[in-house]
């Protein structure tokens, strides 16, 4: 496990929403200033290398990280799960509850980062009106999947995408002008839409960690 840090607890979990059992990993630094849950992509899982070495960078700067998957196995192999945005969202909503429940979590401002679908399960949910999401990252996301839900977006939303992934960087343009709250798009040179080239996924999680230290601020601070 070479992503392990130490000051870093690692927990395995277990998501429990319906008759569905959803396994996750928790990681909390100590302290933590905040907390981020991973959506990952279609055909991805919590085990995602990309996302992994994402939450690595956030850990290191005082994140918590939950990675869980969204599908279970059976449910991924039906293609029209993977591209259920509603099934998707509701799946990330009971993670945040869950997130919520815990106590070393309670009191922290939450944040999503989401990856191609998975993007558009996290700004479909955090538009729901009982939403508690402070920040969102989209990593070679597709917000247009998101469709009429995006005006309903509070968050501060960052939209990555590579500047060679034309068809999704154009997808996210569109998106962006639908968007009613703070909204960022950094687009990263000669990047593809899995971001393979060198150099690039470490330049996704420095914008994802300055986006998240930015707005994920405690709900009461000292004075």
């Amino acid at each position: 496990m070479s992503h392990v840090l130490e000051g870093v607890t690692h927990r395995q979990i277990l998501i429990t929403t319906g008759a569905v059992h959803l396994p996750g990993d928790l990681a909390t630094p100590s302290p933590a200033s905040g907390a981020v849950i991973f959506a990952h992509g279609s055909g991805s899982s919590r085990l995602s290398p990309r996302n992994i070495q994402v939450a690595r960078t956030l850990n290191q700067a005082g994140l918590a990280t939950l990675m869980f998957d969204l599908l279970t196995p059976v449910e991924a192999i039906d293609r029209g799960n993977v591209f259920d945005i509603a099934l998707l969202a509701a799946r990330l909503g009971a993670a945040t509850d869950w997130l919520h429940g815990r106590s070393e979590a309670r009191d922290l401002p939450v944040g999503y980062f989401g990856a191609s679908t998975g993007a558009a399960a996290a700004l479909w949910a955090a538009a729901e009106p009982s939403a508690r999401v402070a920040a969102i990252v989209s990593r070679g996301g597709r917000p247009d999947l998101a469709g009429p839900r995006l005006g309903a977006v509070t968050a501060p939303t960052l939209l990555i995408v590579g500047g060679d992934d034309r068809v999704v960087l154009d997808l996210n343009r569109r998106a962006q002008q639908a968007l009613r709250c703070v909204s960022e798009l950094a687009v990263v040179p000669g990047a593809t839409h899995l971001f393979e080239e060198p150099g690039a996924l470490e330049q996704i999680a420095d914008l994802a960690r300055e986006w998240f230290r930015r707005h994920l601020r405690p709900a009461v601070s000292a004075s």
